[in-house]
């Protein structure tokens, strides 16, 4: 009886295993590919406009993953950091429906691997002074021989690493140069200069577009429609366009265009009013550009007769050769703070610099959303624009500077659905309202376009040698680049990193920080009382009493070296609290991981185990 128990329950765990084998079987046809993202900022959740390009892929596209496994064996955080890049690569790949072919290479030291990374233009980074170089980048070719390449992740853009490999992506998929159309009333472009009476070179920003896309300009004063195959149409000093232009313009963005705009209440290098006969004549003239049609339908709200001036940030300027610097608040040094951290266009970039330049805002009932890309600090404020013209001292703007507070929108994205400037119109073809929600990018300034507020152009040998010193030419191009995209690619915002900062730490050094400094700033004062205090009791003494200390400067003196002491003391005790505060958090944390948790699924298990005793006892 015991051996056809046996019998039977051998046979019943072979069915068993049968089953389960089956059943793994069956789940791996059904929901292959399936995935569940667990992380807190579902950080392997691919976003919609990734999905759409990977979607679109009608062509192959191969990947190779340049990473140097054995290279960083002991750089756990690029260890750690090349795992997220890999993982998303797998991610891409296998929602590409077989069209993305991922290869994750070791590129040993002198090996074909190594040059094959180095031909494709991958960046070695060094990580010893032995001369030691790992790779981290990615190459990817498509079936046209097109290349395109990240040469090395950097971890602190983590937050924009689903957007390079999407735009990566997309460049192969569609390899061609997007066509974007210029229409300009500055003198952008090469050309005849009548005041010197020479050719000109073109802007250092024009020569830089020529390289990256199909420039393709228009006449301001010729456009009734906008060609199908221009991604983006670029408007620089719009200034009196005719209604055909602005209705050209118009459709163009509800039908999808994507539209870059630089408007200036006062474009310096405007040349419009320019008289040889009478040099005053262009200072007076009006310099300003607008598109008030457009902008009132589109829900955005300009002055184009008010500037902006910032006092933190204003631009020393020289007056005159060998003359004195003076700061000019209406020339502003953007930097980092002032740009948007989150947008990919301002991301990576370090400053910026504006000049007499204007503000955004939304009007009252606009629908639209605006998303400032730069912006002035909080101590600015807006003044008309004619008080820049025949400025002999910019010092002058700060006599009566009276700041609003207000960090005031220099440029912005203004994305929404759409309505037509031009209700009235009714021809074939024409669109009342966007389908699909829109985007636009308008800057408040078209100086920032000049060479003179980003490069030096220096003629070497006949070669055209730029250094910049600003990253205004990033700023456009980036602009360009990201608009030229996809509308999927556009919509890839930055996401969270995978990266898990001990905020709790970070507030406690903070707090201690601000009492350390409110401490630093008390006996900073003191010191400069008791100074104070001395010198009239020095002052009070006659000649030959000079060097030597009365008494009551000793009693001063003394008294404030105690107060030193005191307060040295009690900046020892703010960093001990400190240091006792994160002890304290990291013993708590200690307790809840090793102790409370590990005996708390302890517990768990044995009541479970005794349930289950009691249960067959009493069955």
């Amino acid at each position: 009886m015991t051996s056809h128990r046996k019998t039977l329950s051998g046979g019943a765990l072979i069915v068993l295993i049968i089953l389960f084998v089956a059943l793994m079987l069956v789940v791996n046809v059904l929901f292959r590919g399936a995935r569940v993202d667990l992380t807190e900022n579902n950080l392997y959740t691919l976003s919609p406009g990734s999905k759409e390009i990977l979607s679109k892929l009608e062509e192959p596209v191969n990947l190779y993953l340049f990473y140097s496994d054995k290279g960083t064996q002991n750089l756990p955080q690029l260890r750690t950091y090349a795992t997220r890049v890999r993982e998303l690569l797998e991610e891409m790949a296998a929602r590409s429906r077989g069209q993305i072919k991922l290869e994750v290479i070791d590129p040993l030291p002198f090996s074909e691997d190594e040059d094959r990374a180095t031909a494709y233009g991958l960046q070695a980074v060094p990580v010893s002074n032995a001369g030691e170089t790992i790779f981290l980048g990615l190459a990817g070719t498509n079936s046209t021989n097109g290349q395109s390449v990240i040469p090395f992740f950097q971890p602190d853009k983590e937050s924009f690493l689903e957007y390079d490999i999407a735009k990566l992506i997309h460049e192969l998929a569609t390899p061609k140069k997007p066509v974007i159309g210029l229409v300009s009333n500055l003198p952008i472009g090469a050309g005849f200069d009548p005041a010197t009476r020479q050719m000109r070179d073109p802007w250092a920003i024009q020569q830089q577009l020529s390289q990256s896309f199909d420039v393709r300009e228009l006449n301001p004063g010729g456009i009734k429609s906008i060609d199908a195959d221009i991604k983006v149409l670029v408007l620089v000093h719009p200034k009196n366009l005719s209604d055909e232009a602005q209705y050209a313009i118009d459709q163009f963005v509800l039908r999808g265009g994507h539209l870059l705009v630089f408007v200036d209440p006062n474009a310096e290098l405007d040349t419009s009013g320019a008289d040889p006969e009478n040099p005053q004549a262009a200072m007076f003239a009006d310099h300003s550009s607008d598109l008030p049609k457009l902008f009132k339908a589109w829900g955005i709200e300009y002055d184009p007769k008010s500037v902006v001036l910032d006092r933190a940030l204003a631009v020393a300027v020289s007056m005159g050769q060998g003359g004195r610097s003076v700061r000019h608040p209406g020339i502003i040094g953007l930097t980092a703070a002032e740009l948007s951290r989150d947008d990919v266009v301002t991301a990576n970039l370090d400053g910026v610099n504006v000049s007499s330049a204007g503000y955004f805002g939304l009007g009252k009932d606009s629908t639209s959303k605006l998303v400032p890309l730069m912006q002035s600090s909080g101590d600015a404020m807006a003044a008309a624009s004619d008080r820049l013209k025949m400025l002999p001292d910019p010092s002058a703007l700060l006599a009566d500077f009276k700041p609003s507070g207000t960090r005031y929108v220099i440029a912005g994205r203004v994305e929404g659905k759409f309505k037509t400037a031009f209700p009235e119109r009714s021809e074939a073809g024409h669109l009342a309202e966007s389908k699909d929600d829109g985007q636009i990018v308008i800057v408040a300034d078209t100086d920032v376009l000049a060479d003179r507020l980003w490069v030096q152009v220096q003629d070497f040998l006949g070669q055209k040698l730029m250094n910049a010193f600003a990253n205004n030419g990033d700023l456009v191009l980036n602009t360009i680049d990201n608009l030229t995209g996809s509308s999927a690619l556009i919509s890839i915002r930055g996401r969270a990193t995978s990266q898990r900062p001990f905020t709790t730490v970070d507030a406690l050094k903070r707090s201690a920080d601000d009492r350390f400094r409110a401490k630093e700033q008390e006996l900073q004062g003191e010191l400069q009382e008791t100074e104070r205090k001395l010198a009239e009791l020095q002052s009070a003494k006659t000649h030959d009493q000079q060097m030597i200390l009365s008494p009551e400067q000793k009693s001063e003196l003394d008294n404030f070296v105690k107060r030193k002491t005191g307060i040295r003391k009690e900046l020892r005790d703010v960093r001990r609290s400190l240091d006792a505060e994160i002890e304290t958090l990291g013993s708590r944390l200690k307790f809840l991981n090793i102790v409370l948790v590990p005996l708390l699924v302890t517990l768990v298990a044995a009541g479970f185990a005794m349930w289950q005793v009691r249960r067959r006892k009493s069955s």
